[in-house]
């Protein structure tokens, strides 16, 4: 007879199977050409299964994205400290921008975003709406900051997106769109602290 925790062990196995023929779909055939029946058939689970985890590719593509931000974090704490130096927590968050950038499964899924959101405006639109849902650990930490006073802020999400783009300029559009090699370690330590460094001369 089986234990009670083993039907939860088993919807957890699926779940992850599903991700994962997911995402070897999406990089091999882009988003358009890839289909609920193919991830079933690679998963080697039913499409019910599939549903009954995801209610459609949109969402699928989503939780994706966040599993693989997630995994660049490897559990490193985001919470903002009162009792840090506000430069060191924040060069801290964007390295781990930074290693997003460098895994090589995010950047082909970015590619495959890209080129559904050029064909279908309407649902990049919905994608971002559905990644709006979680807020960043950025934008929540830069909100924590502006309460306690140490950073002059109006606007956390604005000013997220600002220091994003300062560091995306140089480590996620040239090799999203360009095909540039990630940037070396050096590289991204120059990258990171000179964005770092004007964002605070700016807001602190």
């Amino acid at each position: 007879m089986p234990t009670p925790s083993r039907p939860a062990r088993l919807t957890d196995l699926k779940r992850a199977a599903i991700l994962e023929a997911a995402i070897d779909e999406f990089r091999s055939a882009g988003y358009e050409a890839t289909s609920m029946d193919r991830i079933a058939a690679r998963a080697e689970v039913s499409k019910r299964t599939v549903y009954n985890h995801f209610p459609s590719k949109e969402v699928l593509f989503v939780e994706i994205m966040h599993q693989l931000w997630e995994a660049s974090r490897e559990g490193e704490e985001l919470t903002y400290r009162a009792d840090r130096p506000l430069r060191d927590q924040l060069l801290e968050l964007v390295t781990l921008k930074l290693r997003l950038v460098n895994n090589e499964a995010f950047v082909s899924l970015a590619r495959v975003a890209i080129a559904a959101a050029i064909h279908s405006p309407e649902r990049a639109q919905d994608m971002v709406a559905r990644m709006n849902e979680r807020e960043e650990g950025l934008t929540v930490w830069l909100r924590a900051a502006a309460k306690d006073g140490r950073l002059k802020i109006a606007d956390p999400v604005f000013a997220a997106h600002q220091l994003q783009g300062l560091v995306k300029t140089f480590a996620f559009w040239p090799q999203i769109t360009l095909g540039q090699p990630a940037l070396r370690p050096k590289e991204r330590k120059r990258v990171a602290e000179t964005a770092v460094d004007m964002f605070l001369a700016y807001y602190a």
